[in-house]
């Protein structure tokens, strides 16, 4: 219990030095709110009238204050351009950008994982060599060129499933699948990759231990061995790497919501920047760090189950 009161106060504290520090340089980009709003013909009066509005006329630490009280109540404000709430938004495109999250990392966790264990059992076989040829190709592969091949073959040449669009899970859930395998398939293959190699290598480790000579010694299967010896303490590398990537992906989906056309995150924020409708960019950089924050608080919490040894050593 201790322990997760201690996790909870940091990462409030690096929420707060996190989301303060992008609110004090995207506050120093160039471009001015009041004129977004009001055009460039805007008047001085009319943007002193417009400041005092947005609060912009308050010292910085006022401003952020402000803007942290009402983003604790999901009111991020509203957009300079079409004034949408962009709680609104947020609640429109984060759907879309955490259905591909998990899906991707839970196709990516079922294949890493087996493939992992079976590459592990026999180090340079058949299947060892073939599995990490794969996982360097997918590795090697930009995401746009995958999600141009996955258009290609999937989509336009044996018609198997749409190339664009998204549909919602609560209109249609059949197609709501459909419109997402390919986006899904091209985030979880680069990932698949990098799971099986970090698995790979940290299982082959656990191998050499001194308890899994002494569990074999004692007749235990070598099935047995593997998914209850040797799996878990082999799991800290993926378990890390997979909570930087959920956070990560929050705001590096682009290629693949351009690519497909996907309603998310990653397309609003950057066509925000370009648009220099900032106060969205606040809420979205605000949202992508608490991700950050929140999974890899996750992760601490995991590595006791996985490994009770670090529970001890956290007491100690």
């Amino acid at each position: 219990m201790r322990l997760i009161i201690r996790k909870l106060v940091q990462l409030v504290l690096v929420l707060l030095v996190v989301s303060f520090s992008s609110y004090v340089l995207l506050s120093a980009l160039p471009g001015d709110p009041a004129v977004s709003i009001l055009g460039v013909s805007a008047t001085p009066a009319a943007m002193k009238i417009e400041h005092h509005k947005l609060g912009l006329d308050k010292p910085l630490i006022v401003q952020y204050v402000r803007y942290m009280q009402h983003a604790f109540s999901w009111n991020f404000g509203r957009s300079y351009l079409n004034t949408q709430p962009i709680s609104q938004g947020l609640s429109q495109r984060l759907p879309v950008t955490l259905e591909l999250l998990i899906l991707s990392q839970l196709i990516a966790f079922a294949v890493a994982i087996p493939a992992g264990i079976l590459a592990a059992r026999k180090p340079d076989g058949i299947f060892d060599v073939a599995s990490s040829g794969t996982a360097f190709t997918f590795l090697a592969l930009p995401s746009y060129v995958l999600a141009v091949f996955m258009v290609y073959l999937f989509a336009v040449k044996y018609h198997l499933f749409p190339a664009t669009g998204y549909t919602p899970l609560t209109k249609n859930p059949v197609e709501n699948l459909k419109s997402m395998v390919l986006p899904v398939i091209t985030l979880a293959l680069p990932e698949f990759a990098a799971y099986l190699r970090l698995l790979r290598t940290d299982m082959l480790a656990t191998l050499q231990e001194d308890y899994i000579t002494l569990a074999k010694s004692k007749g235990m299967s070598e099935r047995f061995i593997l998914l209850r010896h040797a799996l878990r303490p082999s799991m800290f590398s993926v378990v890390t790497v997979a909570g930087l990537n959920f956070g990560r992906l929050l705001s590096g989906t682009l290629i693949v919501e351009i690519v497909f056309a996907l309603p998310g995150i990653s397309q609003w924020t950057v066509q925000s920047i370009f648009a220099k409708d900032y106060i969205v960019v606040q809420g979205t950089v605000l949202l992508i760090t608490f991700g950050y924050v929140f999974f890899n608080f996750l992760v601490d919490l995991i590595y006791p189950v996985l490994d009770p040894r670090t529970r001890y050593a956290a007491a100690v």
